[in-house]
């Protein structure tokens, strides 16, 4: 096990995807530092806050499928994941910005995929490009 997935894992228990008595089971150091995790977690809501930032428009994509509270969390373990990366190799950090889910995808895969969902509602779609 890395230590990076000992630190982790010790905040953050890490599931192995394996079943166990109807849970899952998890990996990582035995010991889990409570005050740790309810600190990087107040962290992270007030991160939330914090409009414009990569940390909330992570929050608001998870919060809507999975809750405030798990939406926390994972915000939490982020920027767990993210001073131990700086730490390690002695980067600056660098805000990629709300705009960061947007830009990983390709402009026309995702016009592709919204033409087939209208064609399969039952309409004709014509897609062409926007004159500059």
């Amino acid at each position: 096990m890395s230590i990076a997935a000992c630190v982790l894992g010790t905040t953050f228990p890490v599931s192995l995807g394996g079943e166990g008595c109807g849970g899952s089971v998890t990996a990582g150091c035995a010991s889990t530092s409570p005050w740790l995790r309810r600190t990087l977690i107040e962290a992270a809501r007030a991160a939330v806050c914090t409009k414009g930032s990569y940390y909330s428009a992570l929050y608001s994509r998870i919060a809507r499928r999975r809750g405030p509270n798990k939406a926390a969390v994972a915000v939490a373990h982020s920027m767990l994941e993210t001073a131990w990366h700086l730490l390690s190799t002695g980067a600056l950090y660098e805000d990629p910005g709300a705009d960061y889910f947007e830009r990983r995808h390709d402009p026309s895969v995702e016009a592709k995929r919204l033409q087939r969902r209208i064609e399969a509602l039952g309409f004709a779609v014509t897609i062409s490009e926007k004159a500059a």
